[in-house]
């Protein structure tokens, strides 16, 4: 690949501006901030935590000539956020395979990523593991999601398919269905 992969956030502006990880990405020229769909990459690969296929090599052509686009909203309006946009027909929504957040609001949580985290995992699963390293070594913590992550990361990163991703998700997410009290 020559260049970075493009990372670019639609703003919901939901956070903390001064804990949001994705302005501070912003800030740092380690992505781009865009406050309308109009604003968005056509073709990018969209981070969509609802979206029935998961990240993987496939989608590697489409990253590497559009980018990455990920909402930056609270996880407590997430399901509000994605519905507000229209995003079908723009972008292919891609999920992320079950990770550990390391942020230190949701330490140890599954899928309760950052922003930061998110385009992290999403650069190591193509390979991007460098420019990964960039962007978590933006915040003191950010080192230890590649390190609480280190094995799903590394065997997604082996997966061609989505189907190999989601397969290769169960080694590490266990039952991910509540047991019945």
């Amino acid at each position: 690949m020559s260049g970075k992969v493009r990372l670019v956030e639609l703003l919901e502006d939901q956070c903390d501006p001064a804990k949001c990880t994705g302005r501070k990405l912003i800030r740092r020229k380690l992505a781009e901030g865009v406050t309308t769909v109009r604003g968005l990459p056509r073709g990018a690969v969209l981070l969509d935590p609802r979206s029935e296929k998961a990240l993987s090599l496939e989608d590697s052509k489409a990253v590497h000539a559009r980018g990455i686009v990920a909402l930056d909203c609270s996880w407590k309006h997430v399901e509000e956020s994605y519905g507000r946009h229209d995003l079908k027909g723009l972008m292919p929504g891609r999920a992320l395979p079950f990770l550990l957040a390391a942020n230190p609001l949701h330490y140890a949580q599954p899928m309760q990523l950052s922003t930061m985290e998110a385009f992290a995992a999403a650069l190591f699963i193509l390979g991007e593991g460098k420019q990964a390293r960039e962007l978590l070594g933006s915040y003191t913590w950010g080192l230890g999601f590649e390190a609480l992550n280190a094995e799903p990361l590394a065997a997604y990163a082996a997966c061609a398919t989505s189907g190999e991703v989601v397969k290769a998700q169960a080694e590490f997410a266990g039952p991910l269905t509540r047991e019945e009290e």
